[in-house]
């Protein structure tokens, strides 16, 4: 592999840049107007304009990427996470221009990005999974008696999407059509599919998902876990691995049942099998992620795999067992914050400029951005500006680096998260492990009550 596109931009185009540069292949960049002067397009060998600032003209306008990609003569692209990563078209399209696509194939892909057909076949795989309906649901009756024999409450999903949209909680069967029509209308709106399906819903479950690769040649292997139960809105927060709730024994039972569902189906290149954990430490299937997650440095930190670089061999061609040894010991924890450029409080977007820019260093420390000082943080896209990740020989010392590197972390003329994160590392449940995907909501109403009772006084 001689020259690659990569069909992204911010840190994770960076990220590929970096990766590709270390194992000697050029890189070509594509950016919107809005992103001219971004720092994916200084260090990439080549760069190309590709459209307007808004994602839908430029960075998801599939005949523009892959224009780009011919002019440029490369023979891959990576399309990062986000935008056009998980789009089983473009993976075709890339297929149909001789160009090779970093992922799975299309046809695996189309697989599991219907959250119903890759239930169906995580299920068949004898993946555990949460009860739930038998494919989609055709219709509120339909829904009514699936809700009967599952027992409430249950959750309805979008079949074709992610991200908390066409997702709702439905707790009696007075309140299942209303949810039903509003969950079906936004998974519509969000996705051009309002198809549902039904499962059982765990009230305080913790979110855990397994990081896996797999070659070309029909070998895949789970290389450990995440925890990302600090969520907000089903938007994470903070990731850490390995998860404090995994022992030894379930991580290799989970191990062997992705390995043999993953080459059962014909998995190729990186993936995220993502899993709920109930209070009694069963872990169900929710869905897969097919491509390289935001993620994917706390894996990095602990098991001193470079998950790009293996995603770039991989597509070489490589086998799995040239790439990363079959027994991989985890070493230590990692922990990582998610930098958004957004008020901390009211958690509105801030776009803008920024005036100052400090990433902060030292053992254990790692920062992704490609934001600088100066530099501008655009209001068309995700509002993910850095991911600063702490590693430590156990939890304690990557918590003690963490809140040293954020109190370092300096950012001026935008809000970010900083400060959010700063408040939950000084959460005693937090620090305790204690958390589960509601520990959010929990959080924000002790920080209330706090200032109700200083108020009072």
């Amino acid at each position: 592999m001689r020259k690659v596109l990569i069909a992204n931009r911010g840190e994770i185009a960076l990220r590929v840049i970096c990766a590709c540069k270390e194992m000697g292949i050029r890189t070509v960049a594509i950016y919107s107007e809005a992103d001219r002067h971004s720092l994916h397009v200084r260090f990439a060998d080549e760069a190309i304009c590709i459209g307007p600032p808004r994602s839908a003209e430029s960075y998801l306008n599939v005949p523009a990427v892959i224009s780009a990609a011919e002019i440029a003569d490369v023979d891959a692209i990576h399309p990062g996470y986000g935008l056009l990563s998980e789009n089983a078209n473009f993976a075709e399209v890339c297929r149909a221009s001789n160009i090779k696509f970093i992922g799975p194939p299309p046809e695996v892909t189309r697989l599991m990005g219907e959250k119903e057909k890759a239930r169906q076949a995580m299920k068949k795989a004898r993946v555990p999974i949460l009860p739930g309906s038998d494919g989609t649901i055709q219709s509120e009756g339909e829904a009514l008696e699936w809700a009967k024999t599952v027992g409430y409450p249950v959750i309805l999903k979008a079949s074709a999407g992610g991200g908390g949209r066409g997702m709702r909680v439905v707790r009696s069967g007075e309140e299942l059509p209303g949810l039903f029509q509003a969950a079906q209308s936004e998974a519509a709106n969000a996705f051009g599919n309002g198809e549902l399906y039904m499962e059982k819903f765990i009230e305080r479950p913790r979110h855990i998902e397994f990081q896996i690769l797999a070659d070309e040649h029909g070998t895949a292997l789970s290389i450990g876990e995440r925890e990302c139960s600090i969520q907000r809105r089903h938007q994470k927060l903070i990731e850490e691995a390995p998860s404090l709730m995994v022992t030894p024994k379930l991580r290799e039972e989970i191990a062997k049942t992705l390995k043999r569902c993953l080459e059962g189906v014909g998995y190729q290149n990186a993936g995220t099998i993502e899993f709920l954990m109930d209070e009694d430490g069963k872990l169900y299937f929710i869905e897969m992620n097919t491509r390289i997650q935001v993620e994917h440095p706390v894996t990095e930190m602990i098991t001193g795999i470079d998950l790009v670089k293996a995603q770039l061999r991989i597509a070489q061609g490589e086998k799995l067992s040239s790439i990363v040894p079959e027994t991989i010991p985890l070493r230590g924890h990692a922990i990582e914050c998610r930098v958004n450029a957004e008020h901390p409080e009211k958690f509105t977007p801030s776009a803008g400029k920024i005036t100052a820019f400090n990433v902060p260093g030292g053992n254990g420390i790692r920062v992704d951005t490609a934001q600088y000082s100066e530099g501008v943080v655009p209001p068309y896209y995700d509002s993910l500006i850095a991911k600063l990740i702490a590693w430590g020989g156990d939890r304690e010392e990557a918590m003690a680096r963490m809140r040293r590197a954020l109190e370092m972390f300096v950012v001026e003329g935008i809000h970010t998260s900083i400060p959010l994160h700063q408040r939950i590392f000084r959460d005693e449940e937090f620090k305790r492990g204690q958390f589960d995907t509601k520990f959010m909501e929990r959080f924000f109403e002790r920080e209330n009550q706090k200032k109700l009772d200083l108020a009072g006084n």
